[in-house]
């Protein structure tokens, strides 16, 4: 016989809730004054922020600070006596406390006045986001998620059904993911799985510009070209791209920064470690996310210090590349951390071995895994989805979006001019 639970008198629910936009709901919901809103809502985001290599005294004012306000800090065993070089630190406190915090820090010493701007920089970031991606003939709307169609003009992906090596082949693909509803088309001619033998410039041209010339009088979406060499980048956007995007972050050719900026593509910055041949070897991390987000700001810096305007770029955390299962689980799970770099977040996982290793299934029947991670990186914070199954994962982010923001209709295609 089934014991029914007791229910109080007065019922208790413990409250999920994500962000400023969600804290204001609920309070005009419940009859809030409006200025009490504004002066509550913050008091009811908690949030950990994570501040590398500080000195032990900056670490210790930190934390005294934080202790006063309500809030507290992490530091390593050695900070108080600073028997230690440096220390991270881990700052745990509402929006408010945090915001209380950074005003405090203006009068300090040691140097903790810039990183209170830092700390002020990624709260906005992370309350914002990003609104707009310029590409280099359009600025495309992230209001929704976009979906980024792949068409490999290779013989050798490890997609069996991504294969479009005559152009005219390609054009019939491309013409049927604009049906499906995709934004970007990325047009690649070099395998980047492990075990694929290396391209030469030439025969990486011969393979996209065509295929990229024929889609850029026929479709009206933006063009990407996948590649790591600044001589293919700069024939695709003489054919008609837009987009150039590069799995070395910049890092592989030393002129793909010059050729980004001197033609205004968009540019997609993705992670990875080594060279093209060792990268898928080297998996190995003390603090994934850590690093990640460092080597990135190292890419977005090149592209920077190279003149290319921040509103043009995009970062991709480079799943399936230098790192391994359990790895790129912890990147989907932890993927927002990453906003605090500025840019949006494109998030590539159609029909990876991770996903294969997760459920037991190979390329060709991974869809469904694909999808749970695209309507995973959405809620995460992605805006840009890179796949082979257009029609399905336009399903599985347009509905992670309405889950997310609480808009059941069906989105607008992204507006661009």
């Amino acid at each position: 016989m089934s014991v029914r639970p007791e229910m109080g008198v007065f019922p208790v629910r413990l409250l999920q809730i994500a962000n400023q936009l969600d804290a204001e709901h609920e309070l005009r919901r419940m009859g809030v004054d409006p200025g009490g809103i504004a002066l509550m809502a913050s008091k009811m985001v908690h949030r950990c922020v994570h501040l590398s290599r500080l000195q032990c005294r900056q670490a210790n004012v930190l934390k005294q600070e934080m202790l006063s306000l309500g809030g507290d800090a992490a530091v390593a065993r050695g900070t108080v006596a600073c028997s230690i070089e440096a220390t991270d630190v881990i700052l745990m406190g509402t929006d408010k406390q945090l915001q209380l915090l950074c005003s405090k820090l203006a009068a300090q010493p040691f140097g903790l006045r810039p990183i209170a701007t830092e700390i002020e920089h990624a709260l906005a970031r992370a309350e914002r986001g990003p609104r707009s991606w310029q590409t280099s003939r359009r600025e495309l709307s992230l209001a929704r998620p976009l979906i980024m169609g792949i068409l490999n003009a290779t013989p050798d992906s490890f997609s069996d059904s991504s294969h479009h090596f005559d152009p005219q082949q390609a054009l019939d693909r491309a013409l049927e993911m604009v049906e499906q509803g995709v934004d970007i088309i990325d047009i690649g001619g070099e395998s980047t799985r492990p075990g694929a033998q290396p391209v030469s410039e030439e025969l990486e041209l011969q393979r996209v510009v065509p295929v990229i010339r024929l889609l850029a009088e026929r479709v009206s979406c933006p063009l990407s070209v996948d590649t790591w060499k600044s001589a293919v980048a700069q024939g695709a956007m003489d054919a008609g791209a837009e987009i150039i995007n590069d799995i070395s972050g910049l890092t592989f050719d030393p002129r793909m920064a010059q050729v980004a900026s001197r033609t205004g593509a968009g540019v997609v910055l993705m992670h990875t470690r080594g060279t093209l041949e060792t990268m898928h070897n080297t998996t190995t991390y003390r603090d994934l996310l850590g690093e990640v987000a460092q080597e990135l700001s190292v890419s977005l810096e090149l592209a920077l210090s190279a003149g290319i305007k921040p509103e043009r770029v995009v970062l991709d955390p480079g799943i399936g590349f230098s790192k391994n299962a359990e790895g790129n689980l912890e990147l989907l799970r932890r993927l927002r951390e990453l906003s605090v770099l500025g840019p949006p977040l494109l998030v590539g996982t159609s029909r990876k071995s991770f996903i294969g290793k997760a459920l037991g299934r190979d390329a060709s029947q991974r869809v469904h895994g694909t999808a749970a991670t695209v309507a995973l990186a959405v809620a995460n914070g992605a805006s840009i989805l890179r796949v082979h199954d257009v029609a399905e994962m336009r399903d599985a982010a347009d509905m992670a979006h309405a889950i997310t923001t609480g808009l059941p209709g069906k989105p607008p295609p992204p507006a661009s001019h």
